[in-house]
């Protein structure tokens, strides 16, 4: 009897270890309103939705569970341009079924708050935060963005940023900075202009990321406007753009696969 109790206790320890090991954070912006201008004008602003959904059935058909944290909790809104067809190219069902997931997702619609995400930091493989001009108004200002950053470095976790995301890179202190010297991607300065002047017609306060990054010290590589383009340096995964989802998935999965091979977990 004592012997079947402890096979028992511990295959659910072993369970709960490997659960722990296939779970990915995807950290979400919750701003809904972005300033232009110097606040003379205001634009609906929030997480791109592409950027977010392909990241997240790319690691869920992998097999992996996940956990959604923003600011405080509150539920992220998305960003209505990243609802248009030309973002999903010839993915239109993955837009119906995108825009499915976050009416009717629960675990989306109720996140856990980052506090609550560092305190479960250990329990993470690996993590995403998506792009969309939300991210620039309150995470990069949010002081539990590095904290996390900090850990997923010093863990070797992989970590993907999308888009704007990269821009994150820059809450890290300069003087002890783990990704410094990295090569890194984010949205381009090309892209940028032809967001500012022709999407949403004003200039955002948080701007100009490509300049910023390599003035700090980071790498930075770019691909054409719209490419297909994404760079992963160690654990760290940058990728460029809302048409970047193929390239950012394979990259992160790769790093995904070396880290649980490295850690004895299986990804099967």
């Amino acid at each position: 009897m004592k012997k079947v109790i402890l096979l028992s206790a511990t295959f659910l320890f072993a369970h709960f270890c490997f659960s722990q090991q296939k779970t990915i954070l995807f950290v979400l912006s919750a701003a809904d309103t972005l300033e232009l201008n110097d606040g003379k004008k205001m634009r609906q602003t929030g997480v791109f939705l592409n950027e977010f959904y392909q990241a997240y059935k790319a690691v869920t058909d992998a097999g992996f569970l996940v956990d959604f944290s923003t600011p405080n909790g509150v539920a992220s809104t998305i960003d209505n341009e990243s609802k248009h067809d030309s973002y999903w190219k010839n993915e239109l069902e993955s837009k119906k079924e995108a825009l499915h997931f976050i009416e009717d997702n629960q675990q989306f619609k109720n996140p856990i708050p980052l506090e609550a995400a560092i305190e479960k930091k250990n329990r993470y493989a690996g993590l995403i935060i998506p792009g969309g001009q939300g991210l620039m108004v309150d995470l990069a200002y949010d002081e539990n963005i590095p904290i996390l950053l900090r850990h997923f470095a010093d863990e070797q976790k992989p970590t993907g940023l999308i888009c704007h995301a990269p821009s994150l890179l820059l809450t890290l202190r300069k003087d002890n900075n783990p990704y410094l010297g990295y090569k890194v991607n984010a949205v381009s300065p090309f892209e940028e202009f032809v967001i500012e002047n022709f999407i949403m017609k004003g200039k955002p306060e948080n701007r100009k990321i490509a300049k910023k990054l390599k003035k700090t010290g980071f790498k930075y590589k770019s691909g054409p406007p719209k490419a297909n383009f994404a760079v992963r340096d160690r654990n760290l995964v940058t990728s460029q753009n809302p048409y970047s989802g193929d390239a950012f998935n394979s990259l992160f999965l790769e790093a995904l696969t070396e880290y649980q091979k490295k850690y004895g977990a299986n990804l099967e």
